[in-house]
């Protein structure tokens, strides 16, 4: 028996749909959606770049091919969170 790369998490992340709006993913069954108006890097990327999604240390989403990280509290709460895209 083989283990992941330390950090990782197998099948714990899953995008389960991409839209004209945005992308919902499955993160340790719960879904989150990420609408293109907030996480604009998803917009123009390549389908197999955002499926190849990750989930480090139990508590952050990376996509590798994307250079896109972040973390679940963020999702969970993102009143906390505001971001500014410039």
């Amino acid at each position: 028996m083989t283990s992941s790369r330390p950090g990782t998490s197998t099948s714990a992340a899953e995008v389960l749909n991409i839209s004209a709006h945005g992308i919902w993913i499955l993160v340790r069954g719960r879904e989150y959606f990420l609408d293109y108006e907030m996480y604009p890097w998803f917009r123009e990327a390549k389908v197999a770049d955002i499926l190849d999604v990750e989930l480090l240390h139990d508590s952050d989403l990376h996509w590798p091919k994307l250079d896109v990280d972040l973390e679940l509290e963020c999702l969970d709460n993102p009143h906390k969170y505001p971001l500014v895209y410039r």
